[in-house]
């Protein structure tokens, strides 16, 4: 059975690399959107806007389909990916890196820079707290008020997380089921005769 969990970080941390002259700073974020990857793009920038280059590689989600790293004016290849490559090693997600370089005036050419922006990611993760994420699948469930003692015993008996929850006119729910369980509690609330299942 493929698991139904994924590694991340529970904070911020950071990790420094220094090289003839040349300081490079990472900053690893637990992030979950890409509206977030750009707020933190914009701290940083703000933060360090006389830096020569904000470099950045981030990874959402449980699969590899939603990643992505810029060189931000470096040589192609040279920096986004040995971050991404940092990322992908330490088989994080939901995770947002970014390598703030201040030039020192010497040059370190495209072995230089992937040495440096490969170690200072890895120091942002070295020192990162890591934290075990769930996949999980969203289902909605609609029922009559009646029929909430039941349908409440499984969502406590599974521990499922519920999204959202509205009991105006008809009771409905937006749970999110551990990945590994989904059939079986989707089975569990068919066998209550008036709860309509909405699967996404």
């Amino acid at each position: 059975m493929e698991p139904d969990f994924y590694n991340s970080i529970a904070s911020i941390s950071e990790g420094y690399f220094r090289d003839r002259g040349s300081k490079f700073y990472a900053f690893a974020f637990p992030v979950e959107t890409e509206d977030e990857v750009k707020d933190k793009l914009t701290l940083l920038k703000k933060e360090h806007f006389n830096a020569n280059h904000h470099i950045y590689a981030f990874r959402l989600g449980a699969g590899t389909e939603h990643v992505r790293s810029s060189d931000d004016g470096e040589p192609a290849n040279s920096s986004g990916k040995p971050v991404l490559g940092q990322i992908l090693s330490h088989q994080l997600s939901d995770i947002l890196v970014v390598v703030v370089r201040y030039f020192g005036g010497v040059k370190l050419g495209v072995p230089g820079l992937i040495n440096a922006y490969r170690t200072a990611a890895g120091e942002a993760l070295k020192s990162a707290t890591p934290v075990q994420k769930t996949i999980t699948r969203p289902l909605s469930v609609s029922f009559d008020y009646k029929l909430m003692s039941q349908v409440m015993r499984i969502v406590d008996e599974e521990n499922i997380a519920v999204a959202s929850r509205d009991f105006s006119s008809q009771c409905n729910l937006a749970l999110n089921l551990r990945k590994s369980r989904y059939e079986t509690i989707v089975e569990r609330f068919r066998q209550i005769y008036g709860v309509t299942i909405i699967e996404s």
